[in-house]
């Protein structure tokens, strides 16, 4: 039976305000919880290392960037170069002998100043200017990261990361990088979900939907579009040192450059904007399912015995992936989120709607 809500009786604000009011969303998420958990075991490691342990990382990142763009509805074009100061900050502090506990805050506090001087340049200005402006400043850190060898070692140079190590314990092998990325992920994801019940998610809430209107009940919208910027700026840095640390091992420029910054906005986009399990959807669409595609196309051709060029056939995946995006959001163009949610809302009463009829 799928009708979940029986027996759920909001009778105290402390029922009413609980993170999964469904007794079966919270037993959703905790046998994904142990699946996760046990992915060393049950997935071979290339897959672990070349699609988890990056989904994990980047869903961490649409995360944050949805901090700021889905939740404040501020657009977002600049988020690559946060992640790149935080991921240089840490590897610099890191390279230096400062043990990586502290080096992950370092380079989060350095991206979250870094943010919030975008956020008071970028804020003076809304909608479309807004995105052009933080365009901008991601340009201007491109330069930097390229014609900076103090920093980067040059445009075409990259910078090795040390050793990723936890409370003085070296971690080498594929499952603790994996289980640190788990980790910085729940983290993420049990802030995000505690700020929908804070006044501070409410106000961003309310600065989004009209700020205008947000100022005349007594909300700071700039305070509050500033928090939002420092906050996900924080964990971008934190993200993109994680990325460096424990996914490719050393940084470079073009690791961190502007269709960087468009990859993770699509994720959130095609994920749901202010949706938080769309964001796990999003990042797996982009990251995942160009590479499915291309095996579905290898098969396809091999079972039918077609010769493509080596030029078409690294085209021809890259549109049907392109044009499964546009039909995603053409069925449904709230995101993927919102798609869970119509199919989670239609089984909470299936079969009882069928009395109506």
């Amino acid at each position: 039976m799928f009708y979940r809500l029986s027996g759920v009786r909001h009778n105290s604000y402390v029922s009413d305000r609980k993170i999964f009011q469904v007794p079966a969303d919270r037993n959703a998420v905790v046998f994904l919880l142990l699946i996760a958990l046990a992915a060393p075991v049950l997935i071979p490691s290339l897959y672990l290392n070349s699609y988890a342990l990056p989904w994990l990382i980047w869903t961490a990142a649409v995360l944050g960037l949805n901090l700021v763009t889905g939740w404040a509805g501020q657009l977002h074009l600049g988020y690559a170069a946060v992640m790149a100061v935080g991921a240089y900050s840490s590897v610099h502090a890191a390279r230096f002998g400062i043990p990586w506990e502290f080096a992950l805050l370092i380079g989060g506090l350095t991206s979250s100043v870094i943010g919030s001087l975008f956020a008071f340049t970028a804020l003076r200005v809304k909608g479309l200017y807004l995105a052009l402006t933080t365009l901008a400043m991601q340009f201007v850190m491109d330069w930097v990261l390229t014609h900076s060898p103090a920093i980067t070692g040059g445009s075409h140079a990259s910078l090795q990361s040390p050793p990723f190590a936890l409370l003085g314990q070296e971690i080498t092998s594929d499952a603790g990088l994996y289980y640190v990325a788990l980790g910085w992920c729940i983290l993420v994801t049990i802030f995000m979900l505690n700020l929908k019940r804070t006044g501070l998610g409410r106000a961003l809430v309310a600065v989004r939907e009209k700020d205008f209107a947000a100022a005349i009940l007594g909300v700071n919208s700039f305070y509050y579009k500033l928090v939002a910027f420092a906050a996900s700026s924080f964990i971008a840095g934190v993200t993109g040192a994680l990325l460096v640390a424990t996914f490719y091992f050393l940084a470079a420029p073009e690791q961190f450059a502007v269709n960087v910054s468009i990859q993770v906005l699509a994720m959130v986009i095609i994920g749901g904007l202010g949706s938080i399990i769309g964001s796990y959807m999003g990042a797996a669409l982009i990251l995942l399912m160009p590479g499915i595609v291309n095996q579905i196309f290898a098969t396809f051709a091999n079972t039918l015995g077609l010769e493509f060029g080596i030029e078409t056939f690294a085209h021809i995946p890259n549109a049907a992936y392109g044009a499964l995006i546009v039909i995603f959001l053409m069925v449904e163009p709230l995101g993927l989120g919102k798609l869970y949610a119509n199919i989670r809302d239609y089984l909470m009463i299936w079969p009882f709607d069928q009395l109506k009829k």
